[in-house]
């Protein structure tokens, strides 16, 4: 089923399931309930749901890169200890780093796809799992979500946070660090834009919260900040925070991708928008290596 064929009012439906408490089966069961001319909003509800078997971009196999699953000490986060989903191209190094910030359902299989296309670009890629304290991904992002609504927030930052230091100082980083995410993701890039300071060398978030207007002013690294046209929630955050960086001389740049949704990157449901989202990948990769190399 293409984009254009499901119901705005699904669409709206699911952005709500991902965002709530929802579960699957109440996000079926109202789009069931919608009356839909010449079509069933249960099928196009069932069209959205990711499919990420038939998503990946870059296997886990190709040449061009190695992956691993690594552990590393988190002190002061849910448990003290995490684990990521670490990528590096072939050859010596060092690299370039990257943080690769997931959704707010733990380390899919889309996320670890991403770090792979960074990899393959020429960056050490670290994809961590906020959900590690407490099992990791369960394999379903409904669990997922639920999983990572349980955790301490702060907490979960930290652990996020530790991860992007510990990137920044492993051994075959340059000690040049950029950070994107998606979703709740891009929230966490902007706010460790807030809290890195000079220690995050580039940041481009997704459709993501912004960062507090009185904290913007932390700010020193450069912005690359991607938004959904269609994106309420999102977009309702953008104007003080596009005047808070300008307020503050921040070096930043906002684009709106016409005719998207918020998740527009992620190729695993329709939302995707494969020419706008390559649009957006394109500035991400030339903006990590006009600032990291």
């Amino acid at each position: 089923m293409t984009t254009d064929q499901i119901d705005p009012r699904i669409y709206d439906l699911y952005d709500e399931y991902c965002h709530s408490p929802m579960t699957r089966r109440e996000f079926l069961d109202r789009a069931a309930a919608i009356a839909i001319v010449g079509g069933s909003g249960l099928a196009m509800a069932e069209a959205l749901l990711p499919s990420y078997a038939s998503a990946q971009v870059v296997s886990f196999t190709d040449q061009r890169i190695k992956a691993k699953y690594v552990d590393y000490d988190s002190p002061g986060g849910n448990s003290g200890k995490m684990r990521g989903y670490l990528v590096r191209p072939i050859g010596d190094g060092p690299f370039p780093s990257v943080i690769v910030v997931h959704e707010n359902r733990g380390l899919n299989p889309y996320i670890e796809d991403v770090a792979r296309r960074a990899a393959i670009e020429g960056f050490l890629a670290l994809a961590p799992d906020g959900l590690a304290p407490i099992g990791g991904y369960p394999g379903n992002d409904d669990d997922g979500k639920i999983m990572q609504k349980s955790l301490d927030r702060a907490k979960l930052f930290t652990d996020l946070l530790n991860s992007a230091r510990w990137l920044k100082a492993h051994d075959l980083s340059n000690g040049k660090l950029g950070a994107t995410g998606f979703c709740f993701g891009g929230g966490i890039v902007n706010a460790l834009a807030v809290v890195m300071g000079s220690e995050l060398d580039a940041g481009a978030p997704f459709y993501g919260a912004a960062a507090k207007t009185d904290d913007v002013a932390k700010i020193q690294t450069p912005l690359l900040i991607h938004y959904a046209e269609d994106d309420p929630r999102i977009n309702a955050m953008r104007g003080d925070f596009e005047a808070a960086l300008k307020a503050n001389d921040a070096s930043f740049e906002m684009h709106t991708y016409q005719g998207t949704r918020h998740g527009f990157h992620n190729n695993s449901t329709p939302r995707y928008d494969k020419e706008q989202a390559e649009i957006a990948w394109d500035r991400t990769i030339a903006f990590f290596k006009k600032h990291l190399k």
